[in-house]
């Protein structure tokens, strides 16, 4: 088989299994390849959470079921927590698969696992890191910040450009593939990344708050509970929302203690 181009740093991988048996397999697998790393092991809910915060790793390889709990639920939280994180659903529960997906599962894996599948699935993932630290060229409908209008927010398009306020945006939305950028008269559709329009309205005066969202701090009025780990957020002058993780919603109430 060929060998994936090695990466520039050793990836983190996170074992959530309630089985140690499969938790020593995986292990054994995962750190035969190059490049991998297992950082911890957890076979609970609680302590995949704690863990996680801890190591940060890159890659996480769940269960479904962990001892009655969600496996499920537990990879919401944890995207929540990170939205680059690749999770990969490693289970005896096939039926599963569709709403693994809709997490944005990286691979479903399903037991007994065959040696080759785990070796694609952890090439696939070097690839897609790699490529991801490679430098983007605009592109031609992207988000540009002039150096001379610090202030300032150019959405360019196709046929138009628009340029705003950077204290008029609300909030930043990534949704089925777009953009769109929220003031309290219009909404600006791009296909500009979330990740790039977060760096920049680095200001201090923005906070990425979910893997969908970005906010502007000073237009918030209320943060309401949503379910355990997740608050809907609401602003001044738009009946818009956004949605917070409860580590965010945290460094918010710290921010104004």
């Amino acid at each position: 088989m060929r060998r994936a181009k090695r990466f520039e740093r050793m990836i983190k991988v996170m074992l959530i299994d309630d089985e140690p048996q499969i938790r020593m397999l995986l292990h054994k697998m995962v750190e035969k390849q190059a490049d991998y790393q297992v950082v911890s092991e957890s076979g609970d809910f609680t302590g995949a959470v704690t863990d996680f915060a801890r190591y940060k790793p890159d890659v996480v390889f769940m269960d479904i079921d962990l001892n009655g709990e969600s496996g499920l639920e537990c990879a919401r939280v944890l995207t929540e927590l990170d939205p680059k994180l690749k999770i990969i659903f490693a289970t005896a529960h096939s039926e599963y698969m569709a709403n693994a997906f809709e997490i944005y599962a990286f691979d479903y894996l399903v037991k007994p696992f065959n040696m080759e599948r785990v070796v694609k699935t952890l090439d696939r993932i070097r690839a897609s890191m790699a490529q991801e630290t490679l430098a983007k060229p605009a592109a031609p409908d992207t988000v540009v910040k002039p150096e001379h209008y610090k202030n300032k927010l150019l959405i360019k398009g196709k046929e138009q450009v628009c340029l705003l306020n950077m204290e008029e945006i609300i909030l930043v939305e990534r949704m089925e593939g777009c953009t769109s950028i929220v003031t309290a008269k219009e909404r600006y559709r791009t296909s500009i990344s979330l990740s790039d329009a977060e760096e920049k309205l680095n200001t201090g005066e923005f906070m990425r708050c979910h893997k969908s969202y970005i906010v502007n701090i000073s237009q918030i009025v209320r943060i309401e509970p949503y379910g355990r780990w997740t608050y809907v957020v609401k602003f001044r002058d738009t009946a818009e929302t956004a949605l917070m993780t409860a580590q965010k919603y945290e460094e918010i109430k710290k921010m104004f203690a």
